[in-house]
């Protein structure tokens, strides 16, 4: 597996995305395991979550003690796997998603998903979504206390727009390690935080990258550009997904969700895959 950098930390160019595991439509617990280590048999060693990731009320962190439990449990080395979580976003159970980005909650909120990792340090913390009633230096002065302290190694952030990217940047001392936006072929509003990111050397983290757990089958058809390349490189067009958004720029590294090994064992092969320039136009020019 290629490599790419986040902060001071190797990690493969392409992560595995926890969420679909732990919410609607989740597999049974022996899938999931079967998932997480076919990503590590691959050579994927950034796997991302959040304490967010469950489906009912009493089960805060699913995804992260599934994680914990699948890295247990898998027969190799664990010590180089980077497990990235987020704070600040929370799910009372009835499907809905809400906020709460104050310094306190995030604090009690780290200090759950260390415990539930298992770890002395979390290795990369990320403040998951701004919250409208929290300004959002607060919400990230929160993040780098916790960097301050030891208890997070690194710090990031999500859904972020270019301006909260540079607060976060000064609020942190220059320590901000990676931006966890939405991107894909559907969705390419993201594309000036990738830019800054990539001006900055700030590891460009994009979820839902082959346009989410329902849509991510139907991709070389909602966009045949990327159908027509596959098919020419005898590839998933979601391999293809993945390899254009690697060739757009070194800080990029996709964390496709999944929720059985065949999805992040193809996945894992996208940094293998070589894209000429007027295929990466054509994909550039696609859906746009």
């Amino acid at each position: 597996m290629k490599q790419r950098t986040i902060g001071d930390t190797q990690v493969s160019a392409i992560g595995l995305g926890g969420m679909p595991m732990s919410i609607e439509g989740r597999p049974d617990t022996d899938r999931s395991i079967r998932t997480i280590h076919a990503a590590l048999d691959a050579g994927v060693t950034l796997i991302d979550t959040a304490d967010a990731y469950h489906l009912h009320a009493d089960e805060v962190g699913h995804n992260e003690s599934l994680i914990a439990q699948a890295l247990a449990s898998w027969g190799g080395d664990t010590s180089g796997v980077l497990v990235a979580t987020k704070g600040g976003h929370l799910r009372p159970g009835d499907g809905s998603w809400t906020l709460n980005g104050s310094p306190a909650y995030l604090r009690e909120a780290a200090e759950a998903s260390l415990k539930r990792l298992g770890v002395e340090a979390i290795g990369l913390y990320q403040f998951h979504r701004p919250d409208p009633d929290v300004p959002y230096a607060d919400s990230v002065g929160a993040i780098r206390d916790l960097l301050d302290e030891g208890k997070i190694r690194m710090a990031g952030i999500s859904n972020a727009d270019v301006q909260q990217i540079r607060q976060a940047q000064e609020i942190l001392g220059g320590r901000l390690v990676s931006v966890q936006n939405q991107f894909s072929p559907a969705f390419r509003s993201s594309e000036p935080e990738l830019r800054l990111c990539d001006e900055l050397g700030i590891a460009f983290l994009p979820w839902s990258p082959l346009g989410g757990i329902s849509r991510a089958s139907e991709l070389g058809e909602r966009f045949g550009a990327f159908g027509r390349v596959a098919e020419a490189h005898g590839v998933s067009p979601q391999r293809v997904t993945l390899a254009w958004m690697l060739a757009k720029s070194p800080v990029v590294i996709p964390i496709p969700g999944a929720s059985r090994p065949e999805s992040i064992t193809d996945s894992a092969q996208a940094p293998e895959l070589v894209l000429d320039d007027s295929e990466l136009a054509e994909l550039d020019a696609a859906g746009n």
